[in-house]
C-alpha cells in the first residue's frame, strides 16, 4: 500500500501494514522509514481531536480513519502549517474570544430540565479538532469570519436558559459572523461529533432577526420584497 503525504513537498511512502488506522500508518512510517515526519496525536480514541488532518480533500481524525492505498494526506487548511501535518490553531481559538463564546458572569441560577439540557447537549461535545474550521470555504474570501468553530459554541450559550445576557453575544456575531456563512454545510459533513454548525448558525440568524438584525445584503436592497429605494415591490 502506498500513501502520499504533503510535507514541504509531496512524499510517497510504501506501507506493509493493512487494515490499520491512519495514525498507526503514520507511526509505522515514523518508526521504520522517516523519523522526521511530524504529526500530532493524543488519546487515540477520537476524543481529544489533536490528530485531525485531511485525507483526499476531506477532514478526518487519523485515529479513526483507516488508511487506503493511494490516500493523499495533508494538513488542515486555513491555519499556519508549523511542520508537516501539524498546524497552529491559535487563530481559530482566538475567534472564540472575539465571539464572546462563553457563559457570562451574569448567568442565572436556573434549574434545568432534561429537555433544557438536550437543547445544546451535542454542542457541548465539541472536541476542538478544528475540522469545521479547515473545511469552511468562507476563509478564502474573509479571513476574519468567526466561523462554524466559534458560532456553534455561541449557540451553545445563547440557548442556555441560565445565560442572563444572550443579546450581548447576538450583537457580537453580526460582523464577520452569522450573515457571512454560506450555509454550504461542509462543516457539518466533517464533524466527528455530528454537530451541525449550519443548523446552529441558522438558529443564531433567527435569534438575530428577533433582536432586530437582518442580513446586510438583504438590507442593501431595501429589505425583503423591497426595491432599490426601500419601497415595496409586487
Amino acid at each position: 500500500m502506498k500513501i502520499k503525504i504533503q510535507r514541504e513537498e509531496l512524499v510517497e511512502y510504501e506501507i506493509t501494514s493493512k487494515d490499520v488506522t491512519l495514525l498507526e500508518t503514520l507511526n509505522e512510517i515514523k518508526t521504520t522509514q522517516d523519523a522526521s515526519l511530524t504529526f500530532a496525536s493524543g488519546c487515540r480514541s477520537s476524543i481529544c481531536g489533536s490528530c485531525s488532518m485531511r485525507v483526499n480533500g476531506k477532514e478526518v481524525l487519523a485515529c479513526s480513519y483507516h488508511a487506503k492505498d493511494g490516500d493523499l494526506i495533508e494538513p488542515l487548511k486555513n491555519s499556519e502549517v508549523i511542520r508537516d501535518l501539524v498546524v497552529n490553531m491559535d487563530k481559530a481559538y482566538e475567534f472564540n474570544a472575539k465571539a464572546k463564546a462563553w457563559q457570562s458572569s451574569l448567568s442565572q441560577d436556573v434549574l434545568l430540565s432534561q429537555e433544557d439540557e438536550k437543547i445544546n447537549e451535542i454542542q457541548s461535545d465539541c472536541i476542538l479538532c478544528g475540522s469545521c474550521y479547515s473545511a469552511c470555504p468562507v476563509y478564502a474570501v474573509n479571513s476574519e469570519f468567526l466561523g462554524p468553530f466559534s458560532l456553534t459554541r455561541v449557540w451553545r450559550y445563547v440557548s442556555d436558559k441560565r445565560e442572563n445576557n444572550p443579546k450581548q453575544m447576538i450583537d457580537t456575531i453580526q460582523t464577520n459572523g452569522v450573515w457571512d456563512c454560506t450555509l454550504c454545510n461542509e462543516c457539518t459533513l466533517v464533524c466527528p461529533q455530528d454537530i451541525s454548525s449550519k443548523a446552529d448558525i441558522e438558529k443564531l440568524r433567527a435569534r438575530s432577526s428577533l433582536a432586530g438584525y437582518m442580513d446586510p445584503s438583504f438590507a442593501n436592497f431595501g429589505g425583503f420584497g423591497g426595491g432599490f429605494d426601500g419601497s415595496p415591490t409586487f
